[in-house]
């Protein structure tokens, strides 16, 4: 009870369900919740924007963070700037793991990607097929050892001296 009398549990609540604005479903509510927070659906009723927007924006440095882990010379190349490129060509598009938001962002960004950047992509593309919207799936065993002796041979080539290293981005 709270000095004046009135019960703490009736007290309404930031982003309580039960308010005015409620309807549907337990389930459907939650996945609206959900929707707005990744995939840019509107705010649910009854939660404070300010706090929506904090959130999306902690989901998307998460999710950034993920991505970085599988393409970790994308990151690198992008530098401070990578968590804000990911978030601008992320913000509406709902998660699909860090290796497929990171392969979506390297697509799109081709044409400016640094030299190494672009060979993290194609060596991923030599060995991987990926449609942009299914999963995953390893290509042809001939294909993927090509790339893999094509990859190696660079690296010989310039740990031996016999090919000039790339300059640095």
């Amino acid at each position: 009870m709270t000095p004046h009398g009135e019960s703490y549990v009736s007290t309404p609540r930031v982003g309580h369900f039960d308010g005015a604005g409620a309807s549907g479903t337990l389930a459907e509510r939650q996945a609206a919740l959900v929707a707005a927070l990744v995939a840019g659906a509107p705010d649910p009723p009854g939660f404070d924007p300010a706090r929506l927007a904090v959130a999306r924006r902690a989901l998307l440095r998460k999710r950034a963070g993920e991505a970085a882990k599988h393409w970790p010379v994308l990151a690198a190349s992008l530098g401070p700037r990578w968590s804000t490129v990911f978030a601008v060509h992320h913000v509406a598009r709902e998660p699909v793991g860090g290796l497929r938001d990171g392969w979506y962002l390297a697509r799109a960004l081709r044409p400016d990607l640094s030299a190494d950047a672009a060979a993290e992509l194609r060596e991923r593309e030599a060995i991987w097929r990926y449609d942009g919207a299914g999963p995953l799936r390893p290509r042809r065993v001939r294909a993927a050892v090509a790339a893999i002796r094509a990859t190696a041979g660079t690296l010989a080539g310039q740990v031996l001296g016999t090919r000039p290293a790339r300059p640095p981005a």
